[in-house]
């Protein structure tokens, strides 16, 4: 875990929010940059309710700091192909665990450092440092198995619900100091000093057993969706053979997940009964990796890094390597060599089955000038990809680009009728009607957006100014008072929660 997420806090009472925002301050000037959850977006559930988390309680808890770190997080991985990847390697490993139905969101952090963490309510964070660190995909699939485990056997709630006498809101300011202290080793001294200390303490101790029940069943799990459970052992075992190099500065996951000699001897012991079999990584996977490193360092650098790779010829996969040279070209703007390298991986076996190609090529011809020839190839494309948001992503901002409003009107209402949570889609549909001057549908657009975002205020604000816009019709104005209506209902009914 790696968060910015106030520690230390009682057990023995809950603290108001006004509080929390303050401790947040003050850990915010002691720690690194990490994640920023703000104490006061978290649910407000009245000093009366006295009750252990439920699954519907995490995943409140989860889904508003979740909503935070989208909104505010700026080390937050806003990259539809990253995480629609990280998401389909998550459900294949959940299909595979005792909640073959759960309810996960996996998302990536932008951050160098090997870490990963699970948060309330089947969210699961990755930092980039681990995909890229990774030399298998069976090795990520193995960390990501390992945090989807904390989240079934439901650690984290697990860890506080001991504390029967506090209040529903104390609990979660517990929850929220022990994601806090497992994300960061250093913080820890701190988080166990004062009257805290022996609770806290004990609660870390207590951990460490989960972590070697996560191992067990992640690695359950790793085996029964078709993985190499090796991926496992070899990743933490490298790991661990790295802190003889950083000796007192080791990588985040050593200290926030601590390995210790017991539990990779544990995982040894079941590698013995298990048959050895080699799997091949997804194309996906490697176009990933791919795209992430070419992300760093200066355009420069990254193109100079992939012509040694392809020169050298050391790459996993030739496709993926010459998928990064392009991606670096397009980068450095150099769009006639992209061009010509996105058509030598379209010559190559498996390069013209990939959406995540195709989606480069569309950017290509746009960040070029040529926005019909970019609107083309997301059109064409997302006829053989209908699921890849950034092919949908792209084919709405070339059609914006271009002004064809009414088709892209037509376009958003239909990605709608199948992505209705989806807060881009409504902005861009925003957008749309800001510059076609139309106030109210602007208004009910953005409405939308901030509601499936957590910002039901905000929402019904909209559509209050949708109300005084004075521009729609008679029908229009009936949808934008029934919703305001909705929303009103939903805002009492929470209010009424609190007490």
């Amino acid at each position: 875990m790696n968060r910015r997420l106030p520690f230390g806090l009682s057990p023995r009472r809950a603290f108001p929010h006004k509080a929390l925002s303050l401790l947040l301050c003050a850990l915010l000037a002691l720690t690194p940059p990490l994640p920023v959850v703000a104490a006061d977006s978290l649910p407000d559930l009245g000093e009366s309710a006295r009750a252990d988390l439920s699954p519907q309680l995490e995943r409140k808890i989860g889904e508003s700091i979740m909503n935070d770190i989208r909104l505010h997080e700026p080390s937050y991985v806003d990259d539809p192909e990253v995480n629609e990847y990280l998401n389909r390697l998550g459900q294949r490993l959940v299909s595979a665990s005792t909640e073959p139905g759960g309810d996960f969101h996996l998302f990536a952090i932008r951050d160098n450092q090997v870490n990963a963490f699970a948060m309330f309510g089947g969210f699961v964070g990755v930092n980039t440092g681990t995909i890229l660190t990774s030399q298998s995909e069976s090795e990520l699939a193995g960390v990501v198995a390992h945090e989807i485990s904390h989240v079934t056997q439901h650690h984290l709630a697990r860890q506080i619900s001991s504390q029967k006498q506090q209040s529903v809101l104390g609990m979660i300011a517990m929850a929220v100091a022990l994601l806090a202290v497992r994300s960061n080793s250093q913080a820890a001294g701190a988080a166990i000093a004062g009257s805290e200390a022996a609770m806290v303490q004990s609660q870390l101790a207590f951990s460490r057993d989960f972590e070697r029940e996560a191992d067990r069943v992640g690695y359950e799990i790793l085996q029964k969706a078709g993985f190499d459970p090796r991926g496992m052992s070899d990743f933490f075992e490298r790991l661990q053979r790295s802190t003889r190099v950083y000796e007192n500065n080791a990588p985040v996951y050593m200290r926030s997940h601590p390995i210790t000699v017991e539990r990779i001897s544990d995982m040894q012991n079941r590698l013995q009964q298990a048959p050895y079999r080699q799997i091949r990584d997804s194309l996906d996977y490697q176009l990933v990796r791919a795209k992430l490193r070419a992300q760093q360092g200066t355009a420069k650098e990254a193109v100079a890094d992939f012509e040694v790779l392809l020169r050298d010829r050391k790459f996993a996969s030739e496709l993926a390597t010459r998928y990064g040279l392009a991606f670096a070209l397009l980068r450095a703007k150099n769009y006639a060599a992209a061009e010509r390298e996105v058509e030598a991986l379209r010559r190559q076996k498996g390069g013209s089955g990939s959406a995540m190609v195709e989606s480069l090529a569309g950017e290509i011809k746009a960040n070029a000038g040529d926005l019909n020839g970019a609107a083309n190839v997301f059109r064409e494309a997302l006829v053989r990809f209908p699921l890849s948001r950034a092919l949908a992503y792209g084919y709405a901002d070339t059609l914006f680009s271009l002004r064809a409003y009414d088709r892209l009107e037509s376009f958003l209402e239909e990605q709608l009728q199948s992505y209705a949570s989806d807060p881009k889609l409504y902005g861009l549909q925003a957008k749309t009607h800001a510059v076609q001057g139309r106030k109210l549908q602007q208004h009910r657009a953005l409405a939308e957006m901030y509601l499936v975002q957590g910002r039901l205020l905000q929402a019904i604000e909209q559509l209050q100014f949708a109300q005084r816009a004075g521009d729609g019709n008679f029908y229009e104005q009936s949808v934008v008072d029934a919703r305001l209506r909705e929303l009103k209902k939903l805002q009492a009914e929470e209010a009424k929660q609190k007490k």
